[in-house]
């Protein structure tokens, strides 16, 4: 299975990352750890999953303040069934909410509505779960809930548990596309701006703190663009332009599809 970036080319990007952030890459090794046990009678094999994803189309939805209106701007052109659909942690309910679509892949940290990813999995989406040394609790939690999971993390790759690069939900779910082999990847509500968006994650104890990860995601966005064939495109309706991705409208998006 290959990854978009290699773990040597991932290490420099995870040190600045936890340097600005001051997180302990130890706590994040035991969610690795801690992860990897949780999810071991839960799993999915790799393979399934690349097989839901290779040489598909991919609409990858974040959880920024555009997300209302691109989703009904989507609705408008009747175009979902052209593509998997995956979304980055809240973006879920958005799509439950207001498209009445349930995602194909969920990326989460379980930080979003977990009444909705829930649900979500219970109607078919397959969980991408991330550890990380802040949401062990959460993992412990709520693990036992859910099933079809595959697990990431941001530090050493453990039994079921990988690393494909990324950071937060919506960059990370973009390299595991890219690693899956998707044909494309079309960025929905994925602002990047100083503005966080209403699904995003609902209790924010910075934001600061919240605005450099989307920071980091941009930067992250940017950097596996450069990298890899896969075409980016991008349609969500406001916020920062992202180096290297294209923004294009929904006709131009039909058209990808036809």
């Amino acid at each position: 299975m290959s990854n978009p970036v290699s773990l040597h080319e991932w290490w420099p990007w995870y040190d600045k990352i936890i340097k600005e952030l001051g997180y302990d890459p130890n706590k994040d090794q035991l969610a690795a750890d801690i992860l990897s046990r949780l999810i071991s009678k839960r799993t999915i094999k790799l393979q399934n999953l690349k097989d839901s994803i290779f040489g598909r189309p991919v609409l990858l939805f974040g959880a920024g303040p555009s997300l209302e209106e691109d989703l009904q701007q989507l609705l408008k052109k009747d175009l979902f069934n052209k593509f998997l659909i995956v979304s980055a942690d809240g973006a879920t309910s958005a799509l439950l909410k207001i498209a009445k679509i349930t995602p194909n892949v969920i990326v989460s940290d379980l930080d979003g509505n977990i009444q909705d990813l829930l649900r979500a999995n219970r109607l078919g989406s397959i969980m991408v779960i991330h550890g990380h040394g802040d949401n062990v609790p959460r993992l412990k939690r709520y693990i036992p809930r859910f099933r079809n999971i595959i697990g990431t993390t941001q530090i050493e790759p453990r039994s079921n548990v990988y690393n494909f690069g990324g950071f937060t939900d919506g960059d990370r779910a973009a390299f595991l596309m890219v690693g899956m082999g998707a044909r494309c990847v079309i960025l929905v509500g994925m602002d990047l701006g100083q503005a966080i968006g209403k699904y995003s994650k609902r209790k924010v104890r910075s934001i600061h703190t919240k605005i450099l990860k989307l920071e980091i995601c941009k930067d992250l966005l940017e950097w596996l663009v450069s990298k890899v064939d896969t075409p980016f495109y991008n349609i969500t309706n406001h916020g920062d332009e992202i180096k290297g991705i294209s923004r294009i409208s929904s006709l131009e998006l039909a058209r990808l599809v036809i």
